[in-house]
């Protein structure tokens, strides 16, 4: 058993309509499944991807409307970060943040890549990392339809911030338990802090990659909208799936058991520090229900809600593309 790299992370936001128009018109994102919270039916939870919204590229957005602003801290997922092709593409990124007021950073280098730190609408802290010099898992292929250039296009999901008060347990989860490996360590951002840790699996890679950042300065997060709610990882199939669940089982974690999404199968857990984790299969995708020509273009529903259509539907304010306002 080998975990591939990232299958996709969550997040949340408190308003659909602004997320998916500053995700697809602004980011240049597919809309790949726009469906409900299958354990909150009354809000959305809209898949972005690339042309196919393939593993390792699928950022995910619950929509709850009630939370308060996320109040950043520990035992989170700090920050999520999105693959670009080269660094004239983030240079490209650079003037287009400028041309449409998005908040950013200047472009540094982290673990050898160079990035550059932004925020959405709503504080979400994301990064576009530079894939020059990536060698490990691919990443995928923009869509064609998008409103940014095609070689300037988002390719997939880059590594993702792991932010923990002691990070000795979180280490040994994803070493021992997960089978990551160390790959290196780099600074960190914040003057007088420890170095980030760098992990990777499969093949390694931009794609499969966790950083550990130790923080003695900060309160526990206050999950909200801009916050992150779990990383995904990629497990090949059903039956590895079941192994995994047997061995996560073996060590006494406490954990969720399979669980049917349509889209793919998973498996849920904390880590020590409770931020949550979870394994997903590859399959099946995104056209299981959808011709791949018009994914997103209407509610998709798993069967088991698809009885309740009607009044599902009722309760969901539709979406509406606004024109990019630079």
């Amino acid at each position: 058993m080998q975990l591939k790299g990232i299958h996709h992370v969550s997040a949340i936001t408190g308003t659909a309509s602004e997320n998916f128009n500053f995700y697809t018109q602004l980011l240049g994102l597919r809309l790949v499944k726009k469906t409900v919270n299958q354990d909150e039916t009354s809000v959305y939870h809209l898949f972005y991807g690339d042309e196919k919204g393939n593993p390792g590229t699928e950022l995910t957005f619950f929509e709850f409307p009630m939370t308060g602003k996320n109040r950043a801290g520990t035992s989170s997922i700090s920050s999520l970060s999105l693959r670009v092709a080269n660094d004239e593409a983030l240079r490209y990124w650079k003037e287009r943040f400028e041309q449409f007021s998005v908040d950013h950073d200047e472009m540094i280098e982290r673990a050898g890549r160079n990035t550059i730190a932004f925020r959405d609408f709503e504080g979400q802290r994301l990064v576009l990392v530079s894939d020059e010099h990536n060698e490990g898992v691919k990443g995928g292929i923009p869509w064609g339809k998008s409103t940014v250039p095609v070689e300037y296009g988002i390719l997939g999901l880059g590594p993702v911030q792991l932010t923990v008060k002691d990070p000795a347990p979180t280490v040994l989860v994803l070493t021992q338990l997960m089978g990551f490996r160390q790959k290196g360590q780099y600074p960190s951002t914040i003057a007088g802090q420890p170095d980030v840790i760098v992990f990777e699996t499969g093949e390694g890679g931009s794609g499969a990659e966790v950083h550990v950042e130790e923080r003695h300065d900060l309160p526990r997060e206050q999950q909200g909208h801009g916050g992150v709610h779990h990383v995904a990882f990629r497990v090949d199939n059903d039956d590895e799936l079941r192994e995994w669940i047997e061995h996560i089982r073996g060590v006494h974690i406490p954990n969720s058991g399979f669980v049917d999404r349509y889209y793919f199968r998973s498996l849920y857990f904390r880590e020590p520090n409770g931020i949550l984790f979870e394994l997903a299969t590859d399959g099946p995708g995104f056209d299981t229900d959808e011709d791949i020509n018009h994914l997103g273009e209407s509610l998709a529903l798993p069967p088991f809600l698809e009885p309740h259509r009607a009044q599902i539907e009722a309760r969901l304010k539709p979406l509406h593309t606004k024109p990019l306002q630079g």
